[in-house]
């Protein structure tokens, strides 16, 4: 019964190991900052985080990069977006990605920071989505925008690459694919990392 007990630990002990092999375990979970939010006048309502699978829920982990402190890197494939900071660690939240023939990947730079960012369907959205064309000279910012409270735009050497990191109210979209594209974060997170990233910082999306 020992042999077997030992047996049993020393495997849980190694799935363990395996689940957190990309990063190691986590330095700090912010689980209790997702609470109801007083922001520029509008007022974000608590998310049930509970909800939430808990591996996307923001926190500290370690991660090893070449890349320097500040950068954003994107893993569209296990659904986090990690800003990179000193000492091998980086802040990792959870993100909703783009949906099957929406995906992107690359380098690209923030140009643009954004709070409550107006929100413009590209004219393609709007022939998919004809009921999208009153929002053809933008929609106002606000609890229903799509962009949420934070967006962050990507540009590359062709200039404007049409993908933003944003906040979104649908943060049951969160750990899914099911995106325009853009990489979306709950809307406590997108405030986190808005406050933590500088215009000109490097982002690399990957696949």
């Amino acid at each position: 019964m020992k042999f077997k007990s030992i047996a049993v630990a020393a495997a849980l002990g190694l799935a363990t190991a395996l689940a957190g092999c990309t990063t190691g375990g986590p330095f700090k979970v912010f689980t209790s900052d997702y609470g109801t939010v007083k922001d520029a006048g509008y007022q974000l309502p608590r998310i049930p985080i509970n909800e939430v699978p808990r591996q996307y829920h923001r926190q500290i982990v370690s991660y090893e990069t070449k890349e320097k402190p500040g950068t954003i890197i994107v893993d569209t494939n296990a659904k986090f977006l990690y800003l990179v900071m000193d000492g091998g660690k980086a802040m990792r939240y959870g993100i909703g990605v783009g949906r099957e023939g929406f995906e992107w990947a690359g380098t690209a730079r923030i140009a643009m920071k954004r709070e409550w960012p107006t929100w413009t369907p590209p004219s393609a959205m709007i022939a998919r989505q004809p009921e999208l064309a009153k929002w053809r000279r933008g929609m106002p910012p606000g609890l229903s925008n799509p962009l949420g409270a934070r967006a962050l735009y990507l540009f590359n050497r062709g200039g404007d690459t049409g993908y933003r990191l944003h906040g979104t109210p649908e943060w049951r979209s969160i750990g899914k694919a099911m995106s325009s594209g853009c990489i979306r974060l709950m809307n406590q997170d997108i405030i986190d990392l808005y406050n933590r990233t500088e215009v000109g910082a490097k982002v690399i999306v990957k696949r």
